[in-house]
């Protein structure tokens, strides 16, 4: 048996590992108390992955479906078969008829997301898709506005900061969004242990919450007007640094006067937060040297999603925290993306969406549009749809209405480690290697930005072969491109000399490109990081070293009052604080993750879906299930606008009265390639989602996940888990 170091690709902790290889199969995988930033931390389903890529339900290789039968084929007939669709489609309805979603998998290696971006430059189409708009757009179409640049992400400096107001996330569970923070029980218990303060603001009293801090509760999808009331304090209570603004922003005195109109005891009204408690907050935060506020997807998944992050981010940089030490910091990758990027044009188009009319954000549009995407004729027409690294029919709003589009694709063509729910749709899936089987480096976020609390780079070989004929994306995606008759990111020099190299190296020479990257950005080579088997420590993050520096706007200043955000606010703010007050009885859902739960990813491991964990709950205070008449194990219906779902209840004390709890990643019933997670007894929670132009969040294009009113009684009948719903009938032709 062997022992290598490694480290995690499922999430933005990239943990440190050891891994145990016999027989050239892993047989365990624990955490690596040697490594420099992860300090011997893992989570659960990181040391559980590897039954993941040794499932029997693993694609081996490339298969086709005709009518109801799939069939094994051999590469080069699919990349023939799929190559000459694209050339037809691409011929007849031109480039944008060529679609692409990119899903959160993608995000955790290097070249993956490069690679396919290289292919629909190639194909010449702009019809990009991503799970951004299910969870994180919001930061990115704020960030462009205030900094210039969407990838300029301000993180929380977790390891100095004396208070932390944490608001709708839990860490704790779903680790850091944007920033990598392992162990983070241990940072969160360290504020305390500093003498500093954590506030946990969320509809529910989260893990996170019972490890450290004080936890208030707020009526689900009222957060703008915790935001709203939040800076309305810290100016009453004298917390603004107006000498700090002057200098390094503008349009402070537009947001302030917004904020006027909404002080605490107003706001209490909808949000239920007590005015008094509210001020404790901000007062703790005013008086802190060093504090930040920090929100992640149960804000940004609500209905104001974008406006939220822009006070928060307003907040932060009104009170003197933004780029200061303990406060919030903006951090710089081996490659200075930001700057690239700007001078390049890179992920700043603006161009709209052929059907809404609404913005790209990074260069793609909104995953709640691509059904219409597909069902609307006209010029642009989606007509075929390669999945990469995603599974949009359980992560999508409306996804019974997204199921019927994807099937009248002429392409459809998914590159994953397993025939999902979306893969069984498919005319192609395409076996692609698992994070165990390919050379790497840390993920773009850090490489490229920075967004790690203890900066470090880190380099890994593949752990162990392939067992079948799997092949890494960015070889897959330079095959189509010559299959398909286009040229890698338009240049047939670069598709030329790669696909010379590739013939060489039998696939793209994953760690000669990684290298040669690390190399032009003055960080050495690949075989240099891989002497650092626990990862090579870098310089820690500078205060004081991005505004004035790196502000990316024309004139270098941060704009606190972007137009297309102060006529948001305008817009939405008094409609929605009315339809909150004449809705405050309804019921509100939000999700939930479970700790044995990644996405949809985890479910096809057996320990992790065994016994009374074989589905989902609709998870309900004890004196909403008592009045509803829904006691532990009873079967509830739920229904939104969209679609009505019927799962089992379990009453959860730890929700705020009046909110309902109902975990995503479920529903693989009519996933033909998941023997395990198809048998389980879960539903979609998103078929009770909305999409469409009319749906979606217009700055963004994020889709309202969370902190949906709906209505929840006793089920009128059987379960029956095979529908694609449990019951629909608000989606007819299911």
């Amino acid at each position: 048996m062997q022992t290598t170091t490694t480290f995690c690709r499922i999430c933005e902790a990239l943990c440190g590992l050891e891994v145990d290889v016999d027989g050239g199969e892993v047989v365990d995988v624990r955490p690596d108390p040697a490594h420099v930033a992860t300090r011997g931390f893992g989570c659960l389903k990181g040391l559980k992955q590897h039954r993941m890529y040794a499932s029997p339900d693993r694609l081996l290789y490339p298969e086709a479906r005709t009518g109801e039968q799939w069939r094994r084929v051999a590469w080069g007939q699919a990349l023939r078969g799929i190559g000459e669709r694209v050339r037809e489609i691409r011929e007849k309805h031109g480039p944008d008829s060529i679609a692409m979603y990119v899903g959160t998998a993608a995000g955790f290696s290097v070249l993956h997301p490069i690679f396919a971006q290289g292919f629909m430059t190639g194909v010449g189409s702009k019809s990009m898709y991503s799970s951004a708009t299910q969870d994180c757009a919001n930061k990115f179409a704020v960030s462009r506005e205030m900094y210039g640049f969407p990838f300029t992400l301000p993180f929380p400096d977790v390891r100095r900061t004396k208070c932390l107001v944490v608001v709708g996330a839990n860490p704790v569970v779903s680790k850091w969004s944007f920033l990598q923070v392992p162990n983070p029980p241990q940072h969160l218990k360290e504020i305390e242990a500093r003498g500093g303060k954590v506030w946990v603001v969320d509809p529910r009293r989260t893990e996170t919450a019972k490890v450290a801090g004080e936890h208030v509760f707020i009526r689900p999808d009222t957060d703008v007007f915790f935001y709203l009331s939040f800076l309305h304090e810290l100016i009453e209570q004298g917390g603004v640094d107006r000498a700090r603004l002057g200098a390094h922003t503008r349009g402070f005195d537009r947001v302030a006067a917004i904020a006027k109109q909404w002080p605490p005891e107003r706001t209490a009204e909808v949000t239920r937060i007590p005015p008094e408690v509210l001020k404790r907050i901000v007062a703790d935060y005013a008086r802190a040297d060093g504090a930040a506020l920090y929100c992640s997807t149960g804000v940004n998944m609500g209905s104001n999603g974008s406006l939220c992050y822009w006070l928060q981010e307003v907040i932060n940089a009104a009170s003197g925290n933004l780029d200061r030490a303990g406060g919030t910091l903006v951090g710089k990758g081996v490659i200075d993306f930001p700057a690239f990027g700007k001078k390049t044009g890179t992920l700043l188009r603006r161009d709209p969406s052929r059907v809404g009319g609404l913005p790209s954000v990074n260069d793609a549009f909104a995953g709640g549009l691509l059904a219409d995407e597909i069902l609307t004729e006209g010029p642009g027409q989606v007509r075929a749809l390669f999945v990469t690294g995603g599974n949009p029919l359980i992560t999508m709003p409306n996804a019974g209405r997204l199921r019927r589009a994807l099937s009248q694709l002429d392409l459809l063509v998914t590159l994953d480690i397993y025939k999902n729910e979306t893969g069984s749709l498919a005319h192609y899936v395409l076996p692609t290697t698992s994070p165990f089987e390919r050379a790497d480096l840390p993920f773009i976020f850090p490489l490229m930005l920075g967004l790690q609390a203890k900066p470090y780079l880190q380099a890994t070989r593949p752990v162990v072969k392939p067992k079948g004929e799997q092949r890494d994306e960015a070889t897959i995606y330079l095959d189509l491109c010559r299959a398909a008759g286009v040229p890698l990111f338009g240049s047939r020099v670069a598709q030329a000399a790669l696909h010379a190299l590739r013939r060489a190296r039998g696939g793209v020479p994953q760690e000669l490109l990684l290298g040669v990257l690390l190399r032009l950005s003055g960080a050495g080579g690949f075989e240099d990081l891989l002497a650092h088997p626990h990862g090579k420590l870098r310089a820690d993050h500078a205060p004081e070293a991005f505004l004035g520096r790196r502000v990316l706007t024309e004139d270098g200043k941060v704009d606190l009052a972007p137009d297309v955000l102060v006529s948001q606010a305008a817009a939405r703010l008094e409609p929605t604080f009315t339809r909150e007050r004449e809705n405050r009885t309804r019921l509100k859902l939000i999700s939930k993750r479970a700790v044995t739960t990644h996405n949809s990813w985890t479910h096809n491991i057996p320990e992790f879906v065994s016994g009374d964990r074989d589905s989902n709950y609709l998870y309900l205070h004890p004196e909403d299930g008592a009045r509803l008449g829904l006691p532990e194990g009873a079967l509830a219906d739920v229904s939104s606008r969209t679609a009505t779902v019927r799962l089992p209840v379990k009453w959860l004390k730890d929700l705020m009265p009046g909110t309902v709890a109902l975990p995503h990643g479920w529903g693989h019933q009519h996933a033909t390639g998941l023997g395990v997670a198809s048998k389980t007894s879960g539903v979609n929670v998103n078929l009770l989602a909305a999409d469409g132009p009319e749906n979606l969040e217009r700055v963004s294009g994020m889709a309202h996940l969370t902190g949906i009113d709906v209505d929840v009684r006793p089920a009128a009948g059987p379960r029956d888990v095979r529908s694609w719903s449990g019951i629909s009938p608000a989606s007819p032709g299911e």
